[in-house]
């Protein structure tokens, strides 16, 4: 199985390379991205999983009204991206299930920065998908973390997942290594795990290579946009020609209890 999930958020990731965008333009770029998003998963008929910010999802209802009435789900990311208190794990959870009428069982932690797994459950959370297993450096170094799902009390944790050989299959990936090589780890790791849970973020859809304006290396920018959509599109018909089943993270939780 293949779990997708996007991450939708204020574009907050210029401010690392000292950018500044207004928070105004943070929200358009992010929404923009989620439709595009959105129109592709109704193309090839998949569902997929968004982790909103109660601060985007209060910004953009429609996307959230997308996502609800096309049959996706809703999980948190907590309140803002760029700052956290322990409190916003549960109050991310009520606006989002106050804005969008269903209920949210899911958590990731923006930049999958580490958070207390016994706060996650007393807010509620049946699942959390804020774990990158590999090494990178400056950011991950969870190479003795499981691959794949594991339980830690009540709550499920769901790995994004590497390669056997623990190669990050994340965004990153996806827009650096060659088509054909994500491809083939992304086949293997299915075989040797029996899915997929990859991520992605909206203003990937968004052209990047603006230096002055971004101020992203290469490698992040690169097969943004246009590129980017058209990659995306690629895979999501790779997906289908594999025969490979699609569905939320919820789903797929779910399933694993049964």
């Amino acid at each position: 199985m293949i779990l997708l999930s996007f991450d939708i958020e204020e574009f907050d990731m210029p401010f690392e390379y000292g950018k500044e965008l207004s928070f105004d333009e943070q929200i358009r770029i992010s929404t923009t991205g989620s439709h595009i998003i959105l129109d592709l998963l109704a193309k090839h008929k998949i569902k997929a999983t968004f982790f909103s910010t109660a601060t985007f999802a209060i910004n953009a209802i429609e996307v959230i009204n997308r996502i609800k009435n096309e049959g996706h789900e809703l999980a948190s990311h907590t309140y803002y991206h760029s700052k956290f208190e322990v409190a916003d794990l549960l109050n991310s959870r009520l606006k989002l299930e106050e804005l969008s009428g269903t209920q949210v069982s899911g958590f990731r932690m923006p930049r999958m920065m580490p958070v207390s797994n016994e706060e996650i459950e007393k807010a509620g959370y049946t699942y959390n998908s804020s774990i990158n297993p590999t090494l990178l450096p400056g950011r991950y170094n969870n190479l003795k973390v499981s691959r794949t799902h594991f339980k830690i009390g009540n709550v499920l944790q769901l790995p994004a997942s590497v390669s056997p050989f623990r190669i990050p299959l994340f965004w990153l990936s996806f827009h650096n290594f060659p088509f054909w090589y994500y491809k083939y780890l992304a086949k293997r790791t299915i075989k040797k795990d029996g899915y997929l849970n990859i991520y992605f973020h909206p203003w990937e859809f968004t052209d990047l290579t603006d230096k002055e304006k971004y101020g992203f290396p290469s490698y992040v920018s690169k097969n943004s946009g246009e590129q980017m959509t058209a990659r995306m599109d690629n895979f999501m018909k790779w997906i289908i020609a594999q025969n490979y089943k699609c569905g939320t993270i919820h789903s797929f939780t779910e399933s694993l209890s049964k």
